[in-house]
């Protein structure tokens, strides 16, 4: 039953943080260690990570289904005319800096995930960002759509992703705020970001797969409920939290996720030191 409380938690706490700008993978680290649970093996964070790309696909299909179309006759056409062409290949410039990085310091990242102390010292990380963004984009009166998204905003959200390898490090937040800080508007900066994380999600969590399935095979048959548990928890909250903050940023800033994101770092750190 304990188990089944777990995946529950640790489900929700994925899917609404994943989107949610204060870092999914510092609150995976940190959550456990706070409540004295094992932390998550690494084919139960494939599965919460798959829960929460069904919620960007439950939310954004018809969106993502007219980028691919788009993306795909661009190639016949040889043309970028099509807005939603031009976005589909943002997206996938956008996710080559996070994939690299990923395959070249893989060692180097999985090792920050047994520290929760270094998770606490990256909010603070966090909470500066998206302090910063909102203060760059105090000086632009109107920010804008994604039809306007350059190249080089799309290669900037990109590296934001690929540094947000680090737990503590808000994927979702970092891209957000170097969007909005690039002219975005803050919901559309927010849409691009949720956009830019489908093929991040998708590629990592297979690659997860395949090196669990390689492990040991007869471990994933006997997690199979739990694994079932943690997907469907995490799409849900996921969904819930994408549709959230999007109404959240028309209206409101991302400064109450930076004091969140202070708070719970200095929690951590003061843990540790004290």
């Amino acid at each position: 039953m304990s188990e089944i409380i777990q995946a529950i938690v640790l489900g929700i706490v994925q899917g609404a943080t994943e989107f949610i700008p204060v870092s999914s993978s510092g609150h995976l680290v940190i959550v456990p260690w706070l409540l004295g649970w094992p932390a998550p093996s690494l084919l139960f964070d494939t599965m919460l990570h798959w829960g929460t790309l069904l919620s960007i696909v439950l939310v954004f299909w018809r969106e993502l289904w007219a980028i691919f179309v788009a993306t795909l006759r661009s190639l016949v056409r040889r043309s970028l005319a099509d807005p939603n062409a031009r976005l589909g290949w943002f997206i996938v410039i956008g996710s080559i800096p996070a994939a690299l990085i990923g395959l070249l310091f893989l060692d180097f990242f999985e090792s920050l995930f047994h520290s929760p102390l270094a998770a606490g010292y990256f909010l603070f990380v966090t909470a500066g960002v998206l302090s910063l963004s909102e203060l760059i984009a105090r000086r632009r009166a109107i920010g804008e759509d994604l039809t306007r998204l350059s190249l080089g905003q799309a290669t900037s959200i990109g590296l934001a992703q690929a540094v947000a390898l680090a737990p503590g490090i808000s994927r979702s937040g970092s891209t957000m705020a170097v969007g909005l800080a690039g002219g975005l508007r803050r919901d559309e900066a927010a849409r691009f970001s949720f956009l830019l994380g489908t093929p991040a999600f998708f590629g990592a969590g297979l690659l997860q797969l395949i090196d669990a399935l390689s492990t040991d095979a007869a471990e994933v048959a006997s997690q199979a409920p739990l694994l079932i548990i943690g997907f469907v928890v995490s799409a849900l909250a996921g969904y819930l939290a994408i549709r959230g903050l999007l109404a959240y940023l028309r209206r409101h800033s991302l400064y109450v996720f930076a004091v969140y994101c202070v708070a719970l770092g200095s929690v951590v750190v003061g843990l540790h030191l004290f």
